[in-house]
């Protein structure tokens, strides 16, 4: 089973000749998997919006204790 693929491992990478080769940015978009799930974005958002006020808080809560 380890040699299944003997016959093909070192033969070179195939270049179609009819197709142009699809630009990084097309092709990492192709697996962006969470893009698609509805109100993904919203919801890091404002994950992302509460991290934030919190992190400010702590910060004030800090700058009071410093002497």
């Amino acid at each position: 089973m380890k040699d299944s693929y003997a016959d093909i491992i070192n033969l070179p990478h195939h270049v179609s000749k009819r197709h142009r080769q699809m630009p990084l940015e097309e092709r990492a978009a192709q697996f962006a998997p969470f893009a698609a799930l509805e109100g993904h974005a919203a919801a890091v958002s404002s994950t992302a919006q509460r991290v934030r006020l919190q992190m400010e808080e702590q910060e004030k809560q800090q700058a009071g204790w410093d002497f």
